[in-house]
């Protein structure tokens, strides 16, 4: 990442929406080369011919709740790269309803995509974050946390306790990995407009929906959160 004729690489989970879907935009706004990860395939088609970014631009469809299949698509990136700059965990799902009422299978799922999803993913690309980590720069791991870690809501609580225990794994990671000379950070956005967000308030009345009245222009864009996750990559910022 020193030299300057290097042009950095990054992967992306959840890349087809929301706040991934911005970050690959900004990326390769910024130099970089993107594999864009995510469960839907027709979602990453609709990024690529947004983008138009030619080779710099790599979609591949991934699911992360499938450990088998994340192995093969990070082995896919490995004959490709020699090594990975930085990986931003982005995938992510949200399921409301009182914690007594919620199903097994959401439960489940939610765990799946927010918690062991990130885990599974940052385990597949170690060893191309450890190729591209220097002493001058550190190779980068960025995790979608959530403010609900912090400050969890009724109705919330599985989604809430999903990304509280991403927290957790973030706070050991970075202190596991510093030796291999990896940054782990997180950020912990708020309500975003984001289509996951748009879902829920689309979705019958639950006590974790924002208020119906709230209006979409008080809820902040994926672009502010993209900035504060450059920041944790330590890349130029776009304005």
């Amino acid at each position: 990442m020193t030299d300057a004729n290097h042009t950095p690489v990054s992967i992306v989970t959840g890349a087809a929406s929301g706040i991934g879907r911005q970050c690959c935009r900004q990326l390769l706004d910024d130099g970089w080369r993107v594999f864009a990860l995510d469960v839907s395939a027709p979602a990453l088609g609709e990024v690529e011919t947004e983008l138009q970014a030619g080779d710099r631009l790599r979609p591949l469809p991934c699911d992360v709740r499938d450990a088998d299949e994340i192995t093969s698509v990070f082995g896919q990136i490995a004959q490709q790269v020699s090594g990975v700059d930085a990986l931003i965990c982005s995938a992510g799902i949200l399921r409301t309803g009182p914690l007594m009422e919620m199903t097994v299978e959401d439960f489940d799922q939610l765990f799946a995509v927010n918690t062991r999803g990130a885990w599974l993913s940052v385990k597949a690309a170690l060893p191309l974050l450890r190729q591209a980590a220097t002493d001058e720069m550190p190779a980068r791991v960025v995790m979608l946390g959530s403010i609900a870690a912090i400050r969890p809501k009724i109705g919330g609580g599985a989604y809430a306790a999903t990304k509280s225990a991403l927290s957790r794994l973030v706070r050991v990671m970075a202190v596991e990995l510093a030796g291999d000379k990896i940054l782990v950070n997180a950020v912990a956005p708020g309500t975003v407009d984001t289509p996951m967000i748009a879902s829920a308030m689309a979705a019958p009345a639950k006590p974790t929906n924002p208020p119906a009245a709230r209006p979409w222009a008080g809820l902040p864009r994926q672009r502010m959160w993209w900035r504060l996750s450059a920041f944790c990559c330590n890349r130029p910022q776009t304005t």
